[in-house]
């Protein structure tokens, strides 16, 4: 029972205190967290990174460690083995998926071949694991798809569906070593084994026909193509040098007749300075002959006069014109 005072009025609690005693509470509250916080246990199947402000501290195995707390951050990685599949893909129910777009591939004998692997992994870099790239597992997949595609290229269809998978899975793992070891992404193969092949499926192979249909129609046309390039080139090369001759011979021709043209006018100026009206009058009888070769030049001392021959009203079509050498 609580006490009365002497008025018997039942004692209050001073409001003033609860500010106190929240704040109070509340310090605890952080200091157990700030305690808890302070420690982590690492299990054997995991690695742990430290990192304070950005910066890697130290890399953890199994064990108990300290932290200080709110300031430094733990990554916890998963070190343990784990598998995925290379040409099918694993439903949440277990059932198997075929993935066609990356299971199916060209042998040497340039047969298709439907041919799944399982793929073991695990982290053997925490620290690259987790900071040189964003998606490590997706990329370890695209590395595998590619070893897979040049190991196989390089056996026949038969030898991959039987005597040649062991030699398959040594090449392709050995390879995928060598591209982790460039890209750096924390990840290592543990193993990786054929787990199926056979033949695709049948519109899968119709699929494939078409293509090396086209391509072999491809083939004949670039054949047909170079055939007639090779029959007609030559005849063209052939005809661009006959006219290009022509062209030479043309060119020497009008330059040779030019020549004798120049040649011809600069012996009749040196005629013309020494005889001008002889010369004039030479060169005017000389362009009467060339304009009317049909026409007879009489040429006379006295008077222009015409003649009238008695052949030119029969047979002779020719007009006579006299002309004197007075009028010039």
């Amino acid at each position: 029972m609580r006490k009365q005072n002497t008025n018997g009025d039942i004692p209050r609690y001073s409001e003033k205190n609860i500010p106190q005693k929240i704040a109070v509470f509340a310090i605890i509250i952080v200091i157990a967290m700030a305690v808890f916080s302070s420690f982590y246990r690492v299990s054997e199947q995991e690695n742990a990174v430290v990192t304070m402000f950005g910066q890697i501290i130290r890399t953890d195995s199994a064990g108990l460690y300290f932290k200080v707390p709110f300031i430094q951050q733990v990554h916890i990685v998963d070190i343990t083995t784990h598998g995925t599949g290379i040409g099918y893909i694993v439903s949440e129910t277990g059932q198997n998926i075929d993935d066609d777009s990356n299971s199916v591939m060209i042998t040497s004998d340039f047969n298709l071949l439907d041919i799944d692997f399982y793929l073991e992994y695990k982290v053997s870099d925490p620290v690259a694991y987790l900071y040189n790239s964003n998606e490590p597992e997706e990329i370890l997949k695209n590395i595998a798809l590619s070893s897979i595609r040049s190991t196989v290229v390089n056996y026949t269809v038969d030898e991959a569906m039987t005597t040649g998978k062991g030699q398959i899975q040594a090449e392709v793992k050995e390879d995928m070593i060598k591209e982790l070891t460039e890209h750096n992404i924390g990840l290592q193969v543990v193993n990786i084994t054929v787990q199926d092949s056979e033949p695709p499926t049948e519109e899968i192979i119709q699929a494939f026909k078409a293509v090396e249909t086209a391509k072999q129609g491809a083939d004949t046309a670039k054949n047909n193509a170079l055939q007639y390039q090779n029959e007609k080139l030559p005849a063209a090369e052939a005809e661009a040098d006959r006219i290009l001759q022509n062209a030479e011979a043309q060119k020497a021709s009008r330059i040779a007749e030019a020549e004798g043209q120049v040649a011809r006018f600069n012996q009749m100026y040196d005629q013309y300075k020494l005889y001008p009206l002889i010369t004039k009058k030479r060169m005017f009888y000389e362009t009467m002959e060339d304009v009317l070769p049909s026409l007879k030049v009489i040429i006379t001392d006295g008077d222009t006069q015409t003649l009238y021959p008695l052949d030119s009203f029969y047979d002779v079509q020719e007009s006579t014109y006299e002309v004197s050498e007075g009028n010039g």
